[in-house]
């Protein structure tokens, strides 16, 4: 049997992209630290999503896979999450005794970014209804080989501790663990250009 096809998303499938993500990140440790009541997630973790990792839906390097069940928002090296928009909702929506934290994480986890051309990859998720069928692994691997051939790095945070060895699997190397305060650790990791 083939395995079903990774397809490219733009900005007519961002409502299906924003689902899924809203979905996969709904137990996801910092988001919820962020945003811990229900109501308060579901209003401003789709907009979180769209200033961090939505450009990739323009740039034409946002993937799905089987219906929108699986998604990876990747920013090549020319694009960047929205850091104005990113700024104003975590200042709105963050509770006050959080959000320096929250910057002091942004801060830490910033110099960790290469600072050479490089692929980020700031959120991917697959519906927790449809997990366990390697959706994750498959969009991680289609994309990683358009990096390669563009021989550049990629990036990413790791926002769960049990994803890490998926990411290990496709060559990413752990760089350090980043914790402050009460906020659940974050895991930056590294894959070198190959």
């Amino acid at each position: 049997m083939n395995p079903l096809p990774v397809i490219t998303a733009g900005p007519r499938d961002e409502e299906h992209v924003m689902a899924t993500i809203v979905l996969a990140f709904g137990n996801d440790p910092p988001a919820r630290w962020m945003f811990p009541q229900p109501q308060q997630y579901l209003a401003n973790f789709p907009l979180f999503a769209r200033a961090f990792g939505g450009a990739a839906l323009s740039q034409r390097t946002a993937y799905c896979i089987d219906m929108f069940a699986g998604v990876a928002l990747w920013l090549p090296p020319d694009a960047e999450p929205d850091e104005a928009a990113l700024t104003a909702l975590l200042e709105r929506a963050v509770s006050a005794n959080k959000l320096p934290h929250v910057f002091t994480i942004l801060e830490k986890l910033g110099k960790y970014h290469p600072a050479e051309p490089h692929w980020y990859l700031p959120m991917t998720g697959v519906d927790p209804a449809r997990q366990r069928n390697g959706y994750g692994s498959r969009l991680l691997a289609h994309a990683l080989q358009r990096i390669d051939q563009d021989h550049l790095p990629a990036y990413l945070e790791s926002t769960n501790p049990a994803n890490i060895p998926l990411y290990q699997k496709h060559g990413f190397e752990l760089m350090d663990t980043v914790s402050v305060s009460d906020a659940p650790p974050m895991f930056p990791m590294l894959r070198q250009a190959r």
